[in-house]
């Protein structure tokens, strides 16, 4: 089953945000966190379930970024401004990319090309949205066990669609929130997403295909459960391997990054349900993993 509406996922987990940028609000009892970041343009939607729903700001302990891409973290400046005693919680590594000046603009620069195209500008103006440099005021480290009220949240460091991400694991309810670091579902597609590092990328598939899994909860286009849910991380297994031969091949053919990635961005955009990433976010992914080939094999 995917449940892909904002609402409850299961007693202790809450879907909050967009069918294509979701973030999750774990309830351990007398506090909660708040894990991913999603897109800024999805902070109207927040605040409106947030209402709807009835939630206990005040609860809210922690705001945990699981990577540090530009649709992953653009809501954290308002809902760290909104919930100053909230921690910004993130990886070492992503902790040094969103303390750079250049990366933050880059990301502040996405965001606000996202809200022009959503037609929000004036909404966040109403709301008081500015984007601001994220402080990361406590790193998560591999092994690590995160407190939650009654709950606990393991992490892993799992880098290789970022240098930086990281994945939690929850125990209670067998669920995983992997980010993007166990590959894209959409309509029962699956993309590969090594896009840092590949092998990095499949080995750390295989590290989070170890655990009991009962719910993958994605931060694009929601969460798995069920059989859904025992499915997915051996079908991104496969998926990865499959587009690794794929990226490998038509690069020893064409010998040139750009046709590679612009041959397999076709292929994939005929692929994948028309409503999935666009053209030119498909581009970028491939372009980023058919890079990491082209110097590997350079280099062998």
């Amino acid at each position: 089953m995917i449940i892909s509406a904002p609402g409850k996922v299961s007693e202790r987990i809450t879907l909050l945000g967009r069918l294509e940028s979701c973030i999750y609000v774990v309830d351990g009892g007398n506090e909660s966190v708040l894990i991913g970041g999603g897109n800024t343009y999805i902070v109207p939607d927040l605040l409106q379930q947030i209402e709807s729903f009835g939630m206990e700001e005040r609860k809210i302990k922690r705001l945990i970024i699981l990577h540090s891409h530009f649709d992953h973290c653009g809501t954290i400046p308002y809902l760290k401004k909104r919930w100053p005693w909230a921690a910004v919680t993130a990886s070492s590594r992503a902790k040094e990319l969103l303390g750079d000046a250049k990366v933050s603009q880059s990301i502040a620069t996405l965001n606000h090309r996202e809200v022009e195209k959503m037609g929000l500008t004036d909404r966040m103006r109403e709301i008081g949205f500015e984007y601001t440099q994220i402080d990361v005021e406590e790193v998560a480290r591999d092994g690590d066990v995160l407190s939650v009220g009654d709950l606990s949240l393991e992490v892993m460091e799992v880098p290789g669609h970022s240098s930086c991400s990281m994945a939690l694991y929850m125990p209670f309810e067998k669920a995983l929130f992997p980010s993007d670091a166990a590959g894209i579902r959409h309509q029962g597609y699956f993309l590969a997403s090594g896009n840092s590092n590949y092998d990095l990328y499949q080995q750390n598939l295989e590290r989070l295909a170890q655990y009991e899994v009962d719910l993958v909860l994605s931060e694009h286009y929601g969460a798995s459960t069920e059989e859904d849910a025992h499915f997915f991380l051996p079908k991104s297994i496969e998926t990865a391997r499959k587009t690794r031969l794929i990226l490998e091949e038509t690069y020893r053919r064409t010998k040139d990054v750009k046709k590679t990635a612009d041959e397999i961005t076709t292929l994939f955009s005929k692929e994948a349900p028309k409503n999935f990433f666009s053209p030119e976010l498909l581009s970028l992914i491939t372009g980023q993993m058919v890079k990491y080939f082209a110097k590997k094999m350079a280099s062998n």
